[in-house]
């Protein structure tokens, strides 16, 4: 298992439309069937403005077949949180069980 996390550093003063696009973004996964193990979270303490998407799959594989973005919906809601993002990386652990 391998969990995924996106990590956004927010423009100041722009985490609820940030929420409210990541929303939408994450509806039209689950409608695409891309849903699985998923949750955003938000900073209580550190970088202020820090959004994180969290996804867990099986494996490497199954992230490569995860991907949404030739979608036009997914592209259209993308167009609207990438405005709201000053930066950001992506971190990919394994799961130790």
């Amino acid at each position: 298992m391998i969990v995924v996390r996106s990590v956004f550093q927010l423009k100041f003063g722009k985490a609820r439309e940030a929420r409210a696009a990541m929303k939408g973004l994450m509806a039209i996964n689950e409608r695409l069937g891309y849903a699985g193990e998923t949750r955003v979270l938000t900073d209580m303490t550190g970088p202020f403005y820090t959004m994180v998407l969290e996804m867990t799959f099986p494996s490497l594989a199954d992230l490569e077949r995860t991907q949404p973005m030739a979608d036009p919906a997914w592209q259209d809601a993308y167009a609207k949180f990438v405005p709201l993002v000053e930066s950001g990386h992506r971190e990919i652990f394994s799961i130790v069980e």
